[in-house]
């Protein structure tokens, strides 16, 4: 096979270094753009915060104390006197500042952000239990039968396992007979919260009300309902529950009442999962009768490039540290680079959607137009993956609330005037229906379709209720309660 040279022109798409870096800063959060700028400013020695507040007070005439900016501080002026011991009943705290739990106001001349504080997750619902356990005189065997069950608590406070299980689960050189765990049980069930380790939510219910003084009112009646009749008020058959227990409806309403005011969940008081706090990465706001958007500058550091080492690159020497100062160079100035152009791009495309959706901010949900990705991208003449990207996990601070980008996307259901209405605004239809229906007699599904149509809005009663139980709204039979 004779072997030759062709040319030939053809086109690709090349991903450059410096267009990988600004595609994956343009797809992280406001968090994880810290990290990474955190981590840009330890490991290239071009890059410094800006830190613009500090720079204006030394290229003044001089300070708070009419000292120049080439005066010299010495240590002592500069260094808190710290004292030989403390008082055996103080803490470090209490003689300086950790910057951890307090707070200057800003008209009190403090710079401090609340957002500092530290938040501390109390003890679990185990923990909880366990502590009680060690304060309870119980003998070993019983004990270990009782970290066991404890063991076998939820995070609700429900026991799901059961007392078989336990008892097969034991060491057969015990000799634990069944009565025994029963037994730790009922002095588990106990113990703070009221409620906890109940098998069932009956059991639950029952266990609260054991604890109510003997004069409440209305409490036999409760008793009586929840250990004969739960089946009737689970399927919420009041007329045949009155009926049963022999009570008029405002009695009726009275025992039902009570047993509302008991805790389905014990141990949902015990959350130990830490607060999730959003940054928004723009703000909202109406200027000039003007929906406006502001880049939330305050969220990420401000970085710049070292002049200092940017001079001494000009030295034009060949050596091994001025060509790794080059070469961090030209990257801290892509990062700078990356970074403009994320801010610029997230601008765009929050601005874009201000303006298609200011009804929304003017009414409410209700007046949600329906909007999908390909038709802001097209407005700002981006790609749809772009725009998916910017829109991912960024969030926008409103007079309403704060809200992710992904929250003003949604499909359309046609009306008969030939126009759209988005499924948030239906969403809102739904929930306003739901909150003014007749407690006793409330809405179905295909009431819900049918007053939708009369507004012109053709929506199929699957569809209502696939919206309805997005909403975590219950069926019309199980809302259905006494007026």
């Amino acid at each position: 096979m004779k072997q030759s040279l062709q040319l030939r022109i053809g086109q690709h798409l090349t991903m450059t270094p410096q267009l990988q870096q600004a595609i994956r800063l343009l797809q992280l959060s406001t968090l994880e753009l810290q990290s990474e700028v955190q981590e840009a400013l330890e490991s290239n020695p071009m890059l410094e915060q800006d830190e613009a507040g500090s720079a204006e007070v030394q290229d003044g005439d001089g300070g708070p104390n009419g000292t120049s900016k080439d005066t010299p501080v010495s240590a002592e002026e500069n260094t808190e006197t710290i004292p030989d011991e403390l008082a055996t009943d103080s803490s470090w705290e209490d003689v300086f500042d950790t910057g951890a739990t307090a707070y200057s106001a800003p008209e009190s001349g403090g710079s401090r952000d609340m957002t500092e504080t530290i938040t501390v997750s109390g003890a679990g619902l185990h923990d909880h239990l366990i502590w009680q356990l060690e304060l309870t005189h119980f003998s070993d065997t019983d004990q270990h039968i009782a970290r066991i069950i404890i063991d076998s608590i939820d995070e609700d406070g429900y026991l799901t396992t059961s007392l078989e299980d336990i008892h097969k689960n034991l060491d057969i050189q015990l000799e634990i007979e069944p009565d025994e765990i029963r037994a730790v049980l009922h002095r588990i069930q106990q113990f703070d919260p009221v409620g906890v380790a109940a098998r069932d939510l009956q059991e639950n219910l029952l266990l609260q009300l054991q604890q109510y003084d003997a004069a409440t009112p209305w409490l036999k009646e409760a008793r009586i309902l929840i250990r004969d009749y739960f089946g009737l008020l689970s399927g919420r058959n009041f007329t045949k529950l009155g009926r049963k227990m022999k009570l008029a409806t405002d009695d009726l309403q009275h025992v039902i009442h009570l047993i509302q005011s008991l805790n389905p969940r014990p141990g949902s008081t015990f959350d130990t999962a830490e607060p999730e706090y959003i940054i928004p990465d723009v703000f909202v706001v109406k200027k000039n009768d003007r929906w406006q958007v502001e880049l939330n500058t305050d969220s990420t550091p401000k970085l710049r490039i070292n002049n200092l080492y940017a001079r001494m690159i000009k030295r034009g020497s060949n050596s091994k540290d001025n060509n790794y100062l080059r070469d961090n160079l030209q990257e801290a100035r892509w990062f700078l680079k990356s970074l403009q152009s994320r801010h610029e791009t997230l601008l765009k495309v929050s601005s874009c959607i201000v303006e298609r959706q200011q009804a929304f901010f003017e009414h409410g949900d209700e007046a949600m137009k329906p909007m999908v990705l390909r038709s802001i991208a097209d407005a700002i003449e981006m790609h749809e993956s772009t725009v998916s990207r910017v829109t991912t996990r960024k969030y926008m601070h409103t007079p309403r609330g704060i809200y992710e980008f992904k929250y003003f996307f949604s499909s359309h259901v046609s009306t008969e005037s030939g126009g759209e209405c988005s499924a948030t605004a239906i969403r809102a239809i739904i929930k306003k229906l739901v909150a003014a229906e007749t407690p006793s007699k409330p809405l179905s599904d295909n009431k819900m379709a049918a007053i939708l149509a009369e507004q012109g809005i053709n929506v199929a009663r699957r569809t209502i209720a696939k919206y309805r139980e997005s909403l975590s709204i219950s069926p019309s039979n199980e809302r259905k309660r006494l007026s």
